[in-house]
């Protein structure tokens, strides 16, 4: 069939930012292909990218804005029925609302009462309008979002060590690499078409892989050496890695002279933990650890590149910082197919962290304590802004139990389903004095919201994502919004137009009340702000964004369509880009070297819960499932499955296809037995896409204490056959009748 028109786009998935052509036929997605002279993806697309995105049309989505019938009382907010529960509202009436209930919060127990959630999958520009927004109306830095929960390790090690988060090679180099180091990330389901170029750079270019890693994932049948460290271990094998080079004088003493600091401290604190120490705790050959060590040591050019096995654990931080130590001690960095590279999960994690999505930083992690900064934004936006930095994510949930947050505004996110231990955050979230959500479907957690605000998808709405490498490209509306959706920054920018005015007609009415102080701020230039929060299109968001931001200013609308996308920083308008970063400097000058000790905070298995449990994704899903299975990739795999390893299942009389039921100390789910060699002994994992066996009932509280994230990847569970199937659509037919899913380790 022919299409009518075919709109240029970037995949909503993961953080590879492939590039699509939406083939439109009367306002539907008639097929989804790839251009094959457009980077970073150059044609290729994973199934979910190709087949996945008619969820956008799926007969779920929100049309119009919703108001519960009845107000929730906290401590007894339950989840609503549609439509027994919810009415339909008019905008004005649903915006009214929302500016009433945030804005009586905030004269009654001061800004930071209200926290805010940005979204990794919305835009660049939405983001930006609401971190503004939560900043410089509502007055506080209460914003967070999902990169809390998934590379929130790296993101805290990165900076303290170099200054920089971000990942620091291009995609493009990825099929010319000489040498690189896989760990923590199951590359070829998590980001796909990642995995080809990697796969190609073995093949067609004799690449040496490392795979350090668990479970026996695909990359592991391309590795010249597998290391498989039980879990949450890593800090032991890579120290041992650093020892190895050290004793056998592999390391670059002219770069470590040069460009770095704390090297005497870093290598004294490598003496004793050597391969045969490490093979104690890791589980790893000692000379399977020497001959990883000297093969990327001796690299000329050595990547290495991670995902949330190493970042989601109570030492994530100190598992991203033996990594780049290791890129420090051996100079592989600041070059081409040199460097450090944590692979973003979801499309636009990247650019909702650059946006300012996150309590500390400003746009390009401009930090909220820096008095010149914070005047800089003060400036442009007209108004006054608080030093404190925010709330995380996590620290939000714990804050409604405490009593000091009140009202929580949560755009495109799904808390109950990312959230750890979800009984401890269900039981948070019912404790809420008021809620709104901001969505394109009903979720998990918005069911429990007063009012429920419909938004745009991506094929409905202009704007831009950045990918992984910092690669910022363009979306483009290529079919209307169902209903009365609107595009997220549309829904920002008029309740913040609002707010300022109910701001301005009732400052006489709380000159005691927390806020007080900001108020006469706004008052006072309340002309400017309302006229600044007037855009008749994403692209003058993006200018005034890029205006604050040096790291942006080179980056235009106009250069993004001619050149197809251009990585920041780029300062200048004549500037290139920086496909990879670090040539000459660092951000914080000289790279610097934390010594990291072995140790773990981690729940591990007992005689009461014998088996570790790790989380992660799947080929045909993403994240919370609420995109992949309103889609046709929910037939493919239809429902959860926990992997074991053979021995294991047979010790418990189990096999493929058993419902088998799996609890914690926090609470417990029922799932299909999947029998495979895949995951290791003594460790199951589970897929944390399906809400009826929602992993994160399952995983633990404990945190990064530097970084704030959970520990998803190490927690004790204990397993026995289930005494009955659930009842749901499906449960009657067999796994292992249904021909869609099988061992992936068999031939």
């Amino acid at each position: 069939m022919q299409a009518d028109q075919v709109i240029g786009s970037t995949c909503p998935y993961c953080g590879v930012g492939c590039q699509v052509s939406l083939n439109i036929k009367d306002e539907h997605i008639l097929r989804v292909e790839a251009p094959f002279d457009a980077a970073p993806n150059y044609g290729r697309l994973c199934v979910k990218g190709r087949f996945g995105l008619d969820y956008v049309h799926h007969q779920s989505r929100l049309k119009a804005p919703l108001i519960r019938h009845t107000p929730q009382p906290p401590g007894q907010r339950s989840p609503a029925r549609y439509p027994d529960d919810w009415h339909e509202a008019t905008w004005d009436e649903a915006l009214d609302l929302v500016v009433r209930r945030l804005l009586e919060l905030r004269w009654q127990h001061g800004p930071d009462s209200i926290t805010a959630n940005a979204c990794a999958k919305a835009t660049n520009e939405d983001n930006y309008l609401l971190q503004k927004y939560v900043r410089g109306v509502l007055g506080t830095n209460n914003v967070d979002h999902c990169t809390r929960l998934c590379h929130a390790g790296s993101v805290a090690a990165l900076q303290l060590a170099i200054g920089s988060s971000a990942m620091s090679n291009a995609i493009a180099e990825m099929k010319n690499l000489e040498c690189f180091i896989v760990t923590g990330s199951n590359t070829t389901e998590n980001h796909p078409v990642i995995g080809t170029f990697l796969k190609e750079a073995v093949h067609q270019n004799g690449a040496q892989l490392i795979v350090v890693d668990p479970r026996q994932i695909e990359m592991t049948r391309f590795a010249h050496l597998w290391l498989r460290q039980r879990p949450g271990t890593d800090t032991a094998l890579f120290n041992a890695m650093a020892n190895v080079i050290l004793k056998e004088n592999l390391y670059d003493e002219e770069f470590i002279a040069a460009r770095t600091e704390g090297f005497e401290e870093y290598a004294q604190s490598l003496q004793g933990k050597t391969p045969e120490w490490a093979a104690e705790i890791t589980g790893v050959p000692a000379e399977d650890i020497r001959a990883a060590a000297r093969i990327y040591a001796r690299a000329k050019a050595a990547a290495i590149y991670w995902g949330m096995g190493i970042s989601q654990s109570t030492h994530g931080t100190d598992n991203a910082l033996t990594l780049v130590n290791l890129a420090l001690l051996c100079g592989h960095v600041g070059r081409p197919g040199t460097g450090l590279n944590p692979l973003r999960g979801q499309n636009n994690v990247q650019g909702c962290s650059d946006a300012g999505g996150m309590p500390n930083v400003y746009t390009a992690y401009q930090p909220v304590t820096d008095p010149q900064v914070r005047l800089k934004f003060e400036k442009a936006w007209h108004t006054c802004l608080s030093h404190q930095p925010g709330l995380t994510t996590t620290e939000m949930v714990d804050g409604i139990l405490t009593g000091r947050v009140k009202g929580w505004y949560v755009m495109g996110e799904n808390p109950l389903m990312s959230e750890p231990d979800l009984n401890h955050a269900r039981q948070a979230i019912q404790h809420l004095e008021f809620f709104v959500a901001q969505d394109i479907f009903f979720n998990e957690t918005n069911v429990y919201a007063d009012v429920i605000l419909p938004a745009a998808s991506f094929a409905e709405k202009d704007g831009t994502f950045t990918n992984s490498d910092r690669r910022v490209q363009r979306i483009r509306k290529a079919i209307p919004a169902p209903g009365q959706a609107r595009a997220d920054w549309e829904i920002v920018s008029e309740l913040a137009r609002r707010s300022i005015t109910r701001i301005c007609q009732a400052a006489d009415e709380h000159t005691d009340s927390p806020s007080a102080d900001m108020d006469r701020v706004i008052c006072h230039s309340s002309e400017q702000m309302l006229a600044e929060w007037i855009y008749a299109h994403p692209s003058e968001i993006w200018e005034e964004m890029r205006s604050v931001t040096p790291d942006f200013y080179g980056i235009t609308y106009q250069r993004i369509d001619q050149e197809g996308g251009v990585h920041w920083p780029c300062p200048t308008l004549d500037h290139p880009g920086s496909p990879y970063l670090f040539a000459k400097s660092f951000p914080r000058g000289r790279g610097k070297f934390w010594p990291v000790a072995y140790g773990t905070d981690s729940e591990l298995p007992d005689d009461e819960y014998p088996f570790t449990l790790s989380t992660g994704r799947l080929l045909y899903h993403w994240h919370g499932g609420t995109l992949s299975r309103a889609s046709a990739l929910t037939d493919i795999w239809p429902e959860c499955t926990v992997e074991m390893h053979p021995q294991d299942a047979g010790h418990l009389s189990l096999q493929t296809g058993d419902w088998v039921d799996v609890s914690s100390r926090r609470g417990a789910i029922t799932a299909r037995l999947l029998v495979t060699g895949r995951s290791p002994q003594g460790t199951v994992f589970i897929p944390f896409h399906f809400v009826e066996a929602a992993a994160n009932v399952l995983t633990d509280l404990r945190l990064d204490e530097r970084a704030k994230i959970p520990d998803y990847k190490v927690c004790a569970v204990r397993i026995a056959k289930a005494t009955a199937a659930p009842i749901r659509p499906g449960a009657e037919t067999p796994l292992t009748q249904r021909g869609t899913i099988k061992d992936p380790t068999a031939p």
